[in-house]
Formats: structure tokens, sequence, C-alpha cells
């Protein structure tokens, strides 16, 4: 699933190429993805882009706009006269419209917005601007890494990170990708985080003492400025709005990296399920 770096990514792609352009049109070839009236936003022009957490809301220049969720493998890819030598990833299915493109919004200038998604967990939503922080997605998310102070967010901040820490008897890595307590944070950015603190997945989050929490939360930081800089993770579906993959696969620190040495002992990284997903870490360095 596309996290905070993969989302801010995408965000900050559709800021460039998306705002300013009018909806002229939406085709919907799976109805389940497009909730909403489209008539309600089919004229309008695209106003600007926010993201809160792992959700993105595209806004417009009438009473709404729309709410989207990439859920696993969801992508929003543009195309316009100024991406005609990009070269589309294999992961969007090759030339647009695809197999996978589920909502195709026609813009003007020529230019297209697809909502791709290979698994059709994904969703847009039509709703109202003054109503669209009240969706439950958003305003149960817990404060993120990221300061989101115009949209009224709480940026997680070291004593904020210690109450929620110590409160929970959770395994550290699980409290760490609950969206109500601490917004963005997925499993690749959960695994390098820990990996880069030091600490076992495993761990009751409460049992941390204080040096452990201070160093957890500054890798958090760390790992997700990392993941920016390559234009976050393509070790699944994610693409960013031209369709191009990220780069932080190629730099992972333990992620996918079961049965090889570990960067920082040379001991052997082991590959275990926690709450259903995949958790890699170094049983040797990461007590």
């Amino acid at each position: 699933m596309p996290e905070l770096p993969e989302v801010e990514t995408l965000k900050l792609g559709l800021q460039k190429y998306l705002i300013g352009h009018k909806i002229l049109g939406i085709e919907i070839r799976v109805s389940k993805i497009f909730q909403g009236d489209k008539k309600e936003v089919i004229g309008a022009k695209v106003t600007g882009v926010k993201r809160v957490g792992k959700g993105l809301i595209i806004e417009l220049n009438n009473q709404f706009c729309l709410a989207v969720h990439l859920k696993m493998t969801g992508q929003l890819v543009y195309s316009g006269k100024e991406t005609k030598n990009v070269k589309l990833s294999k992961k969007t299915g090759g030339d647009l419209p695809s197999k996978y493109s589920h909502v195709i919004f026609s813009l003007d200038d020529g230019a297209t917005l697809y909502f791709n998604d290979l698994r059709r967990f994904g969703w847009i939503r039509v709703i109202k601007k003054d109503e669209v922080y009240g969706m439950p997605f958003f305003k149960e998310m817990g404060p993120e890494p990221f300061n989101n102070t115009n949209l009224g967010q709480k940026k997680l901040t070291l004593g904020d990170f210690r109450v929620i820490i110590l409160k929970s008897g959770l395994p550290i890595k699980v409290l760490l990708m609950d969206q109500k307590k601490i917004g963005g944070i997925g499993n690749i950015y959960a695994n390098e985080a820990l990996f880069e603190a030091r600490v076992n997945p495993k761990r009751k989050a409460k049992e941390l003492n204080e040096s452990e929490i201070k160093k957890l939360y500054e890798a958090i930081f760390k790992v997700i400025k990392r993941g920016l800089e390559f234009g976050g993770s393509s070790d699944e579906n994610f693409v960013n709005v031209l369709g191009e993959e990220g780069k932080y696969q190629q730099h992972f620190l333990i992620y996918g990296k079961k049965g090889q040495k570990c960067p920082n002992c040379k001991g052997t990284i082991k590959k275990i399920i926690l709450s259903g997903r995949g958790t890699y870490f170094c049983p040797a360095c990461q007590k």
C-alpha cells in the first residue's frame, strides 16, 4: 500500500500538473470505485491538492471536492501535452487507458487523469468541502510526521509519540501502522524505522525505554525523508503522477531482505508475520 512518502510524492505531482485544469467529463468503468454524483464536479476547475495520512483531497472551485484513497494498488496518472516523452511504467498496464483504468477524467487542453487500480479496493468520493474532514477516514487520522497545519492536523511531536507508545501493549510495529494512532506509516517504513532505531518489531510498545522511544521517533522522520528523496517505493504498484516508478526500493535497509546479511552487524535478516504483514528484522542487533 502506498504510504506517506508515496502519497506525498503523488500530491506534489498533482499540484504541479493537475491544478488549473477543468474537468470536462468522467468515464466510470467500475462503479464501486467512484462514489457520489459526477455531475457535481464536471465543469469545475481544480484549485488545490492536499494530503492527510495516506489519503488525498482534490479541491475544486465550487462547493465540492474529491476525496481519494489509493488503498493497496491505486494509481493516479496524468497525461497531457507536457508528458508526451514520458515512458510509462509497466505497472500502469502499459498504454493508457489500460485494463486497470477504472475511472477516467477528461480535462481541458487535451489532458487526462486516470485512476488505475489492479485490485479495485481504492475509492474516489465526491463530497462537499465543509464535510470532507468529517469523513471517518480523515477525522480519525492520528498525528503524522508531516505538519499539515493548514488542515488543522497536529504534527507528531516527541511528546505525543511517547504517550502513544507508553499507553500500548501492542507489538511496536503493529502500533506504528495503526492510522488512528499515527498517520501515514505503513509496512515498509515501519520495518525501516525499527531497523534504523535497532528496535525489535515484536516488543511491546510500552516496554521501550526513553532512549529507544527517542531513537525510534527520529528514525521515523529519517526513513520517511529518505523515501521522499527517492520518489517513494515501487516495490509493489506505486507510480508517480506521470506513471513513473519511484526508486526507494533500490535503497531499502531491511524490507524484503529475508536471508540476506544485515547491513549493520552482518547477522541474518529474518521474516515473520505480525498482524498479517511481512515483518523483516535482524535478531542480532534489533533488541
